[in-house]
């Protein structure tokens, strides 16, 4: 694992500390062409064998060189301006992977070590997808019932957000007491206060102070006594 760890290293260091500015311009201007494009792969070769710091090595060092070579060199072909966000992604993917597949044929196994394909790892992955374009579509669909652009008065809310606010802190709460989460309820509840500090400092009544009280103190605790009574009978 110490070498996987000095592999990423020396990629986070080449690509990100090593590489002038000027030597990503000039590589998409000339592409093949551009003598940083071949200083930038070698710069990642050496900081391979430098970390690594074993001659044996120098054949694997090599190897990450000319890949990242390939890598960047296909990247520079394919990626347009509109699309450099989505290709500078897609390049550090690439370059990820081909240093964790370097690594497993270091250490002789190349089976892709299929213990990390478990029941657990797929659930986070697919929990990961979810939480990407699944859910932005989500809550673009269950949000557009309110419409922020259309004129409205002063001081007014957007219909029922406030039970939805109040379910949505009540589902949070109960799961922060579930998975012993107890500091995850007292930055909830300061967030809550910094929202609302605005409002009951323009607003100046002790009645809406007292009032916004109450609603989030009771609010908070159902969930929690709610959260203690599953982990009592669920422990």
């Amino acid at each position: 694992m110490l070498l996987l760890i000095k592999l990423l290293l020396a990629h986070l260091i080449g690509d990100f500390f090593l590489q002038p500015k000027k030597w990503v311009k000039e590589k998409e201007s000339k592409k093949l062409l551009a003598i940083p494009l071949y200083l930038h792969a070698l710069v990642h070769g050496l900081l391979v064998m430098l970390l690594v710091w074993d001659w044996a090595f120098w054949a694997w060092g090599l190897l990450v060189l000319l890949i990242h070579l390939i890598i960047d060199s296909v990247k520079l072909h394919l990626q347009k301006d509109d699309t450099k966000r989505e290709w500078f992604f897609i390049d550090q993917l690439a370059h990820l992977l081909s240093l964790y597949l370097i690594y497993c044929l270091y250490q002789g196994y190349f089976e892709f070590n299929t213990t990390f394909f478990n029941e657990a790892n797929y659930l986070i992955a697919t929990i990961l997808v979810f939480l990407t374009k699944p859910c932005s579509y989500f809550v673009k669909i269950f949000i557009s019932r309110w419409q922020p652009n259309e004129p409205t008065e002063p001081n007014t809310s957007l219909h029922d957000a406030g039970l939805y606010i109040g379910i949505l802190e009540r589902l949070f709460v109960f799961t922060f007491v579930v998975t012993n989460n107890w500091e995850a309820i007292g930055f909830l509840l300061a967030a809550k206060s910094v929202f609302r500090f605005g409002d009951l400092t323009n607003a100046k009544d002790r009645k809406l102070t007292e009032y916004i009280l109450i609603g989030t103190f009771l609010s908070f605790g159902i969930a929690i006594l709610g959260g203690m009574i599953y982990r009592i009978f669920v422990p």
